[in-house]
């Protein structure tokens, strides 16, 4: 979604030195559908979006409320809650907070404008109606409360349901998101129709909560579950979906709507796509279980994602971004091309705690990018560089924008396997990206930034105790602690360690950070539980089992064939879509056609892992890449062709592990170090050729190719290739040398004088 700031960050200039510091790097991007409160309902808003993520933290931590007050709630549960209810509220919490936050258009009335009487009418109504399903929903709470219970399919309890928590629950929320299409409420207020949908949202959880313990778990999908399960589910999917189209845009909701449709016409579809007839109460009484909504990637929305959204607001809240990008700056600032490189640095530090490559791209872009541009990048080229660099952020140990953890939900591998697995495909993207930009720098003859113009370093290292969050987040981790654990001490790490610069966090900067964590957590776990309603047709469909089958027909003739279609199907899978979704999303449809290949299963997951994040730079849908150009000014489809070539060895570093596992730490010590080694030689190679530059000048067609050839040959990591392509890049260098061809001479075309 297109992003703006209140306060947009650009090159602050201390005009006795010249110096350029990044400051504004930690400011809350504000989204243009961004409702701006003011009076009390900014009070109102921020205390929910605090008293939200602060929930969560005491929640994950296993703490009980009586504890922390000294009072006895004996009427609230204690923490932490049982599995689904948490799922449950944690999904209803960022719905309420969202439709109250985010708009459903574009633009909003003049503050002046007088509202439409009729849509507030039908408002009002609507609101009434649904405070009516809220009500039902707790007398059945109650009355199960009272040791009453219903198999869904007696005429006493079925009436009940459907006439008093059923029907006006549907008509509240789709009647909500109708009026919400039209209204045209001033940015500054709330609107009545967002208002519906979140108490809408609120009946859904409380009805799904109550009936929780008694019928849910083991009625779901049976003929005896209430239909009020399934008329709830239909609901809550609905509002999933408005959610995610008011705060990603419409890729996503294309994308799960064409699996809804698949639901109920995959009787009539041919071949591998046909599948069994499915009902729709049955269906929508699993959707919103572990089946569906409430499976992998809420589970991890509501415990690892959340939580590093409340460690990154805690560091945006202590400055402690400002002084990664500074960092980068002193480090890499004099080298040519400085800016570059500087996005390169930061953009790995600041995202792999962002859950977003576009994210990202806001975050650290609005400073590198008009830095590049001064120095003499092409606007295209700046936006690109910023979008492969914030798209690797996703794919850097330890946290990978949440990717980690989502696999390691999905997998059952354990966290840290996966985290050691990670570090040399990150360090081959990064690397590779370093070399991109520097040959694309030398080829324009670009200068680094001048002493006067950076941070100094020597003051950079005195500080660099602000690293200690990050540490001990790394080092509880590998020490054996929980994630939840190492989270948190890294979350109070970082609240300590604000105290030893002018950014001390008091109570008042400790709240201002969690409503920062409850507003910032809405997109992400907007995203996962929609991501969910997709899994959640894959495995009641049965499509993802014979996608596989189809893999497995495609690798019975070639199996680089069959990586190649699931390469693409990943990528397409992904386009739109935020890193956590477009994992899970392709980690369900294809991860388990490569396994049953014969492929390891971390190699399996790391492939599809790979080129669902690598489709935010992938055209024609690129989002990292179209956020980069709405900063650079350039024209979005060009900056996603050029972010697309300076990642292009990301393309083939999946390719690279699946030959090599030693890339993956398989093996011993000597040979993964070998395989190392000679990939990013490889990779070096790879950038020479496709850049052009070899040898300190720029390279004919010729030695292109050869570069290209040997690039190859040292990624597979034999002892074979290594030495073919050592002897294709020997060759390469001596012609580049001795025979120095014209590098402006045009490729020979048969037939041609």
């Amino acid at each position: 979604m297109t992003q703006e700031r209140l306060h947009m960050t650009d090159q602050t200039v201390d005009h006795k030195n010249t110096e350029i510091l990044a400051e504004g790097a930690d400011d809350e991007p504000i989204e243009v559908n961004r409702r701006l409160f003011t009076d009390w309902r900014v009070i109102l808003m921020a205390t929910l979006a605090a008293l939200y993520a602060a929930f969560h933290m005491a929640a994950l931590n296993g703490l009980s409320l009586s504890s922390m007050t000294g009072i006895e709630l004996s009427f609230l549960p204690s923490f932490p809650l049982e599995t689904w209810n948490f799922r449950i509220a944690h999904v209803a919490g960022a719905l309420f907070l969202g439709f109250l936050l985010f708009g459903s258009r574009l633009t909003f009335a003049d503050p002046s404008a007088k509202p439409n009487s009729t849509i507030t009418a039908c408002a009002w109504v609507l609101l009434l109606v649904a405070f009516v399903a809220c009500g039902a929903a707790i007398s059945f709470g109650m009355r199960i409360a009272d040791g009453a219970m219903w198999n869904g399919i007696a005429p006493e309890y079925r009436t009940p349901e459907i006439y008093w928590f059923g029907i006006p629950l549907l008509v509240a929320t789709f009647g909500g998101i109708i009026l919400g299409w039209l209204d045209r409420t001033p940015r500054h207020r709330f609107s009545l129709p967002d208002l519906v949908l979140g108490v809408c949202a609120l009946a859904v959880a409380i009805y799904l909560i109550t009936i929780y313990g008694t019928l849910m778990r083991n009625s779901t999908g049976t003929p005896f579950a209430p239909i009020g399960i399934s008329l709830a589910a239909v609901a809550g999917t609905a509002l999933i979906m408005e959610l995610t189209r008011r705060v990603t845009g419409l890729a996503l909701i294309v994308i799960a709507g064409i699996f809804l449709i698949y639901v109920f016409v995959g009787h009539l579809a041919p071949g591998f796509l046909n599948s069994p007839r499915i009902d729709w109460a049955r269906f929508f009484s699993q959707v919103y279980t572990d089946a569906g909504i409430l499976g992998p990637t809420t589970a991890v929305s509501s415990t690892y994602i959340i939580l590093f959204i409340i460690f990154a607001a805690f560091l945006q809240a202590s400055k402690v971004g400002e002084y990664f990008i500074n960092f980068a700056f002193a480090a890499a600032g004099r080298t040519r091309g400085g800016p570059a490189k500087v996005s390169i640095f930061a953009s790995g530090l600041m995202g792999m705690i962002n859950g977003t490559s576009a994210g990202n791209v806001v975050a650290t872009g609005s400073l590198t990018i008009p830095l590049m541009k001064k120095v003499g990048y092409h606007r295209k080229t700046a936006g690109a560089v910023e979008a492969a660099a914030s798209t690797g952020g996703q794919i850097m140990p330890p946290i990978m924008g949440a990717g980690a953890f989502i696999m390691a939900e999905i997998t059952g591998i354990p966290y840290t396997d996966i985290a050691v697995a990670a570090i040399l495909p990150a360090v081959l993207y990064f690397v590779s990206v370093y070399f991109m930009v520097d040959f694309e720098a030398a080829k324009l003859g670009m200068r680094g930034m001048r002493e006067d113009e950076l941070p100094k370093l020597g003051r950079m290292l005195r500080q660099v105790y602000l690293f200690l969050p990050i540490i001990i987040l790394i080092y509880a981790l590998f020490a054996g602690y929980s994630v939840i654990r190492a989270g948190t001490l890294a979350t109070i790490a970082a609240a300590a360690v604000s105290w030893l610069t002018p950014h001390r966090m008091g109570l008042r900067s400790i709240a201002r950070a969690f409503e920062m964590a409850g507003v910032m957590s809405i997109q992400i776990i907007a995203v996962c539980a929609c991501a969910g309603i997709i899994v959640g047709v894959i495995s009641l469909t049965g499509v993802g089992a014979r996608f596989s089958s189809v893999l497995l027909g495609i690798a019975d003739t070639s199996q680089l064939l069959a990586l190649f279609f699931a390469m693409c199907i990943a990528i397409l899978l992904g386009m739109g879509m935020p890193t956590t979704a477009a994992y899970a999303v392709a980690a369900s449809v294809v991860a388990p056609g490569l396994v049953q290949l014969g492929i390891p299963q971390l190699t399996a997951h790391f492939f599809v892992f790979y080129f669902a994040v690598l489709s935010a730079i992938t055209p024609p849908v690129a989002l990292a890449s179209y956020a980069a150009a709405g900063i650079s000014g350039a024209n979005p489809m060009e900056t996603s062709v050029a972010s697309f070539k300076i990642g292009i060895a990301a393309f083939i570093v999946p390719f690279m592990f699946f030959y090599n596992g030693a890339l993956l730490m398989d093996g011993p010590w000597l040979t993964v170090l070998q395989a190392a080694v000679t990939a990013i030689v490889g990779v070096f190679l790879l950038s020479s050729g496709v850049q052009g530059w070899f040898a300190g000048q720029r390279a004919a067609w010729i030695v292109r190719l050869m570069l290209l050839a040997a690039a190859l040959f040292m990624i597979q990591g034999g002892l074979l290739s290594d030495a073919i392509g050592i002897a294709l890049a020997a060759g390469a260098f001596a012609i580049q040398k001795f025979i120095k061809p014209d590098p402006d001479a045009p490729i020979p075309v048969r037939g041609t004088d």
